[in-house]
């Protein structure tokens, strides 16, 4: 497991952006760019990838304990020129403030037994006669149970409905208009073509001059006699 590896395990887990990374650099007073950040992480096979050196990642898990611990009082620490796995173990130890029973359930998780007499020899001192050096397969353990009980799902992004037109008119505008077009249909009265077509009335021409014809209420009917029929003929 390389140095790459781990940041980029870290990295994934904590959903930490390259400028996020930058600045953890920073905490520790190292000069990182975005742009180193992002050869570093790249794939294996990636020929643009650059190898993450001892001294980078002794300076990022500085960083990452001031991030998660807060800085404390005193000169910062100075970065190992040389890091082992076990000195890598224990950084990330320290920023997540595990304790033994911690580690031991998360690599329980991952079907790993430890108990805590074989733990703690990986944080001892090199030249301890109970010194254990950890190996790559335990350290990718380790951080695959970091990484279920502390993954952070990035925020999913919203959805945003696109605005659908509205071709309807306002409600007012709907009144204005039904009332507009029942007005209409009392004023003026329509009738159908034989084709089953509506048609508009036509309006009547009155003459304004015209004489007006009174109409007599009875009908005036011509009376004659018998004798007057054949009067004079």
């Amino acid at each position: 497991m390389t140095n790459n590896d781990v940041l980029r395990r870290i990295r994934y887990t904590f959903d930490l952006k390259d400028k996020k990374v930058v600045d953890i650099f920073a905490l520790t007073k190292a000069k990182v760019t975005s742009e180193q950040v992002n050869f570093w992480l790249r794939k294996d096979d990636d020929q643009a990838m650059v190898e993450l050196a001892d001294v980078d990642l002794a300076s990022f898990l500085n960083g990452f304990i001031i991030e998660k611990r807060g800085k404390r009082d005193g000169d910062l620490p100075k970065p190992e020129k040389e890091l082992t796995k076990n000195v890598i173990l224990m950084k990330i130890k320290i920023a997540l403030n595990l304790q033994a029973d911690d580690i031991i359930a998360l690599l329980e998780n991952n079907g790993l037994t430890v108990g805590k007499a074989e733990l703690s020899a990986f944080f001892r001192k090199p030249e301890h006669k109970n010194y254990r050096q950890c190996k790559a397969q335990f350290l990718r353990n380790f951080l695959q149970g970091v990484q279920d009980k502390y993954r952070i799902a990035p925020a999913p992004k919203k959805y945003i409905k696109p605005a659908e037109k509205n071709n309807s008119e306002p409600n007012h505008n709907k009144q204005a208009s039904y009332n507009s077009s029942s007005n209409n249909s009392e004023n003026k009265k329509s009738y159908k073509k034989p084709n089953g077509k509506k048609a508009v009335t036509k309006a009547i021409y009155v003459n304004p001059n015209a004489t007006k014809v009174e109409k007599t209420s009875k009908r005036t009917t011509l009376k004659l006699k018998p004798e007057d029929i054949y009067k004079n003929s």
